[in-house]
């Protein structure tokens, strides 16, 4: 996996936080189809930039519930 593939990744995790207004990770994972280290290594990169906000899900402590940053 090079910066490359994982730019890739994230601007597929990217779309799909897009087109919704929040998503756990399995939700992310199912919709992008992409394997778990996939969906990590594309947040990495999201974080880094300051894209996105990852919090607790309120209803499950061990979710993380994604969302774009707002612009």
């Amino acid at each position: 996996m090079n910066t490359e593939v994982i730019g890739t990744y994230a601007g597929t995790v990217w779309v799909a936080l897009n087109d919704a207004e929040a998503l756990g990770v399995k939700q992310l994972k199912k919709i992008t189809k992409l394997k778990d280290k996939e969906v990590y290594a594309a947040l990495g990169w999201l974080a880094r930039e300051g894209k996105i906000n990852i919090t607790t899900d309120p209803e499950d402590e061990k979710e993380l519930l994604l969302t774009l940053v707002a612009e």
